[in-house]
């Protein structure tokens, strides 16, 4: 071989050349990869990782729930100085976070017996957790019949009923009054149980009365159901007190989140309605890590901030002599409760903000403007928690919110420059300069 090179010695200048390309390439393919590697343990969250407490189990349209992707809020995180982090879950099939409680409600009523193929799931809602009934009810062969507020964006309604629902709206009432949305629900369940008991014993008694001839049965036309709707049952999802939704989010949520962050965060925030998606969220976060902080942001009307703040349930809008009426004042959808619902009596919180409409509308403003993105009101409400919180806590901490659903759903409303306009709300903040309030 030493013959060879010395016969070409260019022959060993070119392999000379070659081996020292590869070993630079080498050197900057390590490192990249180290690089790359630090630059991802700083943003754990920016990783594609597969969940490991995936249900394997479901498949179709109830296996696209979940596992949204975890998203850093520049503008936020830039302005406070804390990485903001919101989930995604207006990226679920249903378009909103209440996918998830939809799917955990009516798998365990199947599976418990509550509720049976072909049965109708009825539900009340302020819209999202109607819209997600309707989307995924479907998937597991029942039906839908939901009853909402008639103050809810129409688009809402419209949306249901395009999935096929049967929509009932009502007027906005204190939960003691008999026709409040959720207990007008809770009798449709009730009726379309009856009603298919009673059909049952009729095509029984049918079947009973048939004349055999020479010891045969005539063949007869099969017992119908007076609606086909009710034909096998009703079940009451019952959101707010049902902890099925809890433990969608303690099981599913919270470990998606802590995956995602690998455990590197420092808070989280959320405002509460059915109180499902903080609770669970916080209970399990605190149990991973009892040192991160968990906070309600909560909107104008609802009792939840002096209840965690001040240990006494109230709010002004809930004085004497107004207990039927509609106790809330905000254009807020599906967020803020003046009771205490068996889903939020499982949160382990460690304070509360107060958000007002106005600064919900000019963080939705903000953030579209600055991030592109598009969100309803109660995520709007949730940044606002957010940068709170990190105004609380300093630079340098991870913060995580919900993104609950689009801005597609409040158009009539939140989004709406008439409206708005109306009710003295008109954006004309040009920074986050609407939050300077102390």
């Amino acid at each position: 071989m030493g013959a060879m090179a010395a016969a070409n010695p260019a022959g060993v200048v070119l392999a000379a050349a070659a081996a020292a390309a590869a070993t630079v390439a080498s050197s900057a393919a390590l490192l990249s990869y180290v690089l790359l590697s630090n630059h991802r343990s700083k943003f754990p969250w920016k990783r594609s990782r597969t969940n490991p407490r995936r249900n394997r189990r479901r498949s179709g349209l109830a296996a696209a729930v979940g596992y949204t992707p975890l998203i850093r809020i520049n503008s936020l995180s830039d302005a406070t100085g804390c990485e903001i982090l919101g989930k995604a879950e207006f990226l679920n099939p249903g378009g909103s976070v209440k996918d998830r409680v939809a799917v955990k409600i009516i798998e365990e009523a199947l599976d418990s017996g509550e509720l049976v193929h072909g049965g109708v799931v009825t539900e009340g809602s302020a819209g999202s957790t109607a819209i997600s009934l309707a989307t995924v009810a479907p998937a597991y062969g029942c039906k839908c019949h939901v009853v909402i507020p008639d103050d809810v964006a129409i688009e809402k309604s419209q949306i249901l009923e395009a999935l096929g629902a049967t929509v009932e709206r009502v007027r906005p009432v204190s939960i003691t009054h008999r026709d409040h949305y959720v207990n007008v629900a809770r009798r449709r369940a009730l009726e379309a149980t009856k009603s298919a008991a009673m059909q049952r014993e009729a095509c029984k008694m049918e079947g009973n009365s048939l004349i055999h001839i020479n010891g045969h049965t005539p063949q007869q036309e099969k017992c119908q159901p007076i609606s086909s709707t009710d034909c096998k049952g009703g079940f009451f999802a019952d959101q707010f007190e049902n902890l099925a939704n809890f433990q969608a989010h303690y099981e599913w949520t919270g470990p998606e989140i802590w995956e995602q962050t690998r455990g590197r965060l420092h808070a989280f925030v959320a405002a509460a309605g059915t109180g499902g998606t903080v609770a669970g969220i916080s209970r399990f976060l605190k149990e991973k890590n009892p040192n991160i902080k968990c906070f309600l942001i909560d909107p104008p009307g609802s009792g939840l901030f002096n209840k965690v703040t001040r240990g006494v349930m109230y709010s002004k809008e809930e004085a004497e002599g107004r207990r039927l009426k509609n106790p809330f004042d905000t254009i807020t959808e599906g967020i803020g409760i003046n009771r205490l619902t068996k889903n939020f009596l499982m949160a382990e919180l460690d304070g509360a903000y107060r958000g007002t409409d106005k600064e919900a509308v000019e963080m939705s403003r903000f953030l579209l403007k600055n991030d592109g993105l598009f969100i309803g009101s109660s995520s709007a409400m949730n940044c606002v928690g957010a940068v709170r919180l990190a105004q609380s806590l300093g630079p340098g901490h991870t913060i995580v919110t919900i993104l609950c659903d689009s801005g597609m759903r409040h158009l009539s409303k939140f989004h709406n420059a008439q409206y708005l306009a109306d009710h003295g709300l008109t954006p004309s903040a040009t920074g986050l300069e609407f939050l300077d309030r102390p």
